[in-house]
Formats: structure tokens, C-alpha cells, sequence
């Protein structure tokens, strides 16, 4: 695995680059076909000028959050099922009645009549809530880990947190990288093909 990743991530940028100097070609030898160069002047400035925009999606916030929910599930302890002495019983028990009362805050924001997570039409999908479903999971995730850690010991102090949270970014750099290869790849090939 330590060998495949990388290759893939060579193999997505050379395919960046492959569809740049085809986008290229393409496009000199067919001019009427509607195919744009990533290498012509707007190519130059859509490719430069809309990175940072391509890139800011809610996926990418989605990772962000998941890596630091998975940073403090791996690190808070509450994934342990070694033997729980006293402590570690009792945080358990406040983590889940916290994760219950999350859950039916977010129930009574999205399922009720007139609920403030409802779309315009009433609707669950689309709406606040389908949007928020990931960022917000996540958050609850990190929350509850905190009570756990805190009260089980795991924690000592709020940089003890802290450090499972970027841990969890860290373990999650990897995705970043994949994310920002594709999507460029996904992006670059909306602005090449004609519409």
C-alpha cells in the first residue's frame, strides 16, 4: 500500500498533464470542435485563476471534519474494548446520553413540522439538514469523544484534545492530496470539453 498510493498520485498528475497538452493539440488540429487548450490564454487564467475556487467544496470541509472525528475516536479511548474500570464505565455513559441528546436536538431541528432544517418545501433532501449531515455528525463525533477522553482521564489537559484532533488531520493529509489531484482533474475536463 505505501508503494501504491504514491504511483497513483504520479499517475493522476501526469494525467492532469496529458490533458493539458491534448487539450492542446486537440484543439489546434480540430478548431471547431468546442474543445478549449488549458495552454491559451484563457486557459492560462481559468487554471490559475479558479484553483482555489475548484478546490473550495463542501468535500473538502467534509474531510476536515472526518479526519479530526476519526483523530479523536483513535485517541479518546471510547474505541478501546479492553477492561473499563469505574472512570472509564461512567464517561462512557455521559458520552452516549451526550450523543442522545445531540441526536434529538438534530430530530427535532429536521423532523418536526415547520422545522428549521426543512427546505423551502418541507423536505429532508435536499435541504439545511442534508447539508449539514456530515459536518455536523462530525462535530457531534468530536464533542463526544472530548466528554469521553475528559472524563475518562484520556485527556488531562485541553492540548491533550487539541493534539487528537491534528493527529487526525494528519492521518487524513493523504485524502487531502487525492482530493485536490481529482478534483483539478475533474475540473480541468469541465473547462476542456465543450457544453
Amino acid at each position: 500500500m505505501k508503494r501504491f498510493l504514491p504511483y497513483t498520485a504520479l499517475m493522476l498528475v501526469l494525467s492532469e498533464v496529458l490533458l493539458v497538452l491534448g487539450s492542446w493539440l486537440y484543439s489546434a488540429a480540430y478548431p471547431m470542435s468546442g474543445v478549449r487548450s488549458l495552454l491559451s490564454g484563457e486557459g492560462v487564467r481559468w487554471l490559475l485563476g479558479h484553483f482555489a475556487e475548484s478546490m473550495a467544496t463542501p468535500l473538502l470541509v467534509w474531510l476536515v471534519m472526518l479526519s479530526m472525528a476519526w483523530g479523536g475516536l483513535r485517541h479518546c479511548g471510547i474505541l478501546t474494548t479492553s477492561h473499563r474500570g469505574y472512570r472509564e464505565r461512567r464517561a462512557l455513559l455521559l458520552a452516549i446520553l451526550l450523543a442522545l441528546t445531540l441526536v434529538a436536538v438534530m430530530a427535532l431541528l429536521a423532523l418536526l413540522p415547520h422545522a428549521v432544517l426543512l427546505s423551502a418545501t418541507g423536505r429532508l433532501w435536499p435541504s439545511p439538514f442534508s447539508a449539514s449531515l456530515v459536518p455536523v455528525g462530525a462535530l457531534c463525533v468530536v464533542l463526544v469523544c472530548a466528554v469521553y477522553g475528559i472524563v475518562a482521564g484520556r485527556f488531562q489537559e485541553l492540548s491533550d484534545l487539541y493534539h487528537s484532533l491534528l493527529l487526525g488531520i494528519r492521518s487524513g493529509a493523504p485524502w487531502f492530496l487525492f482530493y485536490i489531484l481529482l478534483t483539478q482533474i475533474y475540473e480541468s475536463l469541465q473547462f476542456v470539453l465543450p457544453k
